[in-house]
């Protein structure tokens, strides 16, 4: 990038370099005609009409200097030239206003989605719970990656889900599901009834015409840690495999016994199944989107969580997003192409200190 923004100025001087150096016959129009576009699409308004202006001044230093500007070529030339650099300007504006819509329309989406996306309380029903949502630095738009967590009577009740497409209108499928997941995981006694309830709230506003076709179609997986109780119930949603990693870093993927449809899928009605896992103390649930499990490197691999987490140990819950964020940009170059939602709750070992009061005792000794 720091080549192309010195590119303008190098045209300018490799031309004044040329015709110098260079009998009358042979021209470096072009060199001076190239300065202006390429300094359009990359340099602001006023740097492409300052290099615009630049190329038609030395041009015409050039025809003073070797006493030809009189001439009709040369005025030709100077002509052109002028003709090049206000549609470099304009092209510079176009480029612009195209930007600051995008930016525009990013900017709104991501007010919209963290309106309806709040992260989670990191203590919730005697759980540690962390979360974090990661936007593609190549995409355009944030996607519809979800999550929320509910402290209900059946225990704490957690969702992550994907809905298919991007911008405002997965934002909107987005605000259906957290709101059909709240009000279903006080209301439902069971983790499949919470599952049903997010399909019938879909099927309702795909009805009503509030939701394109293609939002409807959304991954999920809901889970259930009751309280006082070392399992966890899953219902999967043609999602990717949640992982429960141990304290002493052993891993395991928890796949579904029987594979269920996305949510929003209209082909037919099959009863939600949940398993259940054992959940010991100092376990840790990850739940995640497919932007983790499809982020891919230069060479086209696909990052395996699995096999990245399988062994390590970490404190908490937010030492493990930030290690497991850090770990998939290093893998990927730092260049994503879907955004990415993650969720990892622990259940903390008997007699293990809060550590937000262990900071706040601390803070206040210092103090």
């Amino acid at each position: 990038m720091r080549f192309v923004r010195m590119l303008p100025a190098l045209m300018i001087l490799g031309g004044l370099a040329f015709d110098l150096l260079t009998p009358p016959t042979f021209t470096a129009i072009p060199l001076f005609v190239a300065a202006p576009l390429i300094a359009a699409p990359f340099f602001s308004l006023s740097r492409t009409i300052c290099i615009g202006v630049a190329s038609v001044l030395a041009v015409a230093v050039l025809r003073l200097y070797s006493n030809t500007l009189p001439l009709v070529v040369p005025l030709i030339e100077l002509l052109t030239l002028a003709t090049v650099s206000v549609l470099a300007v304009v092209i510079n504006t176009v480029v612009r206003r195209g930007i600051e819509e995008v930016a525009s329309a990013r900017v709104i989406a991501e007010t919209a989605m963290r309106a309806v996306l709040p992260k989670p309380s990191d203590r919730i029903g005697g759980l540690h719970v962390a979360a974090r949502y990661e936007a593609a630095q190549a995409d355009e738009y944030v996607g519809g990656d979800l999550f929320a967590v509910s402290d209900t009577p059946q225990g704490v009740r957690l969702v992550v889900g994907d809905v298919r497409g991007k911008g405002l209108g997965a934002v909107e499928s987005v605000a259906v599901l957290i709101g059909a997941f709240r009000e279903a995981a006080e209301q439902e006694r069971s983790l499949e009834g919470v599952a049903q309830r997010l399909e019938r709230a879909l099927a309702r506003e795909w009805a009503r015409g509030g939701l394109d076709a293609v939002e409807g179609f959304t991954t999920a997986v809901l889970a259930e840690i009751p309280p006082g109780v070392p399992r966890v119930r899953i219902v999967n949603r043609g999602h990717p495999e949640p992982l429960l990693l141990y304290a002493d870093g052993t891993l395991e993927v928890l796949r579904p016994s029987v594979p269920a449809l996305p949510l929003g899928m209209d082909l037919g009605v099959w009863p939600d199944r949940a398993d259940e896992w054992d959940l010991p103390a100092g376990a840790t649930l990850l739940l995640y989107t497919d932007g983790l499990s499809e982020a891919r490197n230069a060479d086209g691999v696909f990052y395996d969580p699995a096999a990245r987490l399988r062994g390590r140990i970490f404190p908490g819950p937010e030492e493990l997003l930030s290690g497991l964020t850090d770990d998939v940009r290093l893998h990927t170059g730092g260049e994503t192409t879907d955004d990415m939602a993650l969720l990892a709750v622990v259940r903390p070992a008997e007699g293990q200190p809060d550590r937000r009061r262990i900071v706040r005792i601390v803070g206040l000794e210092e103090a």
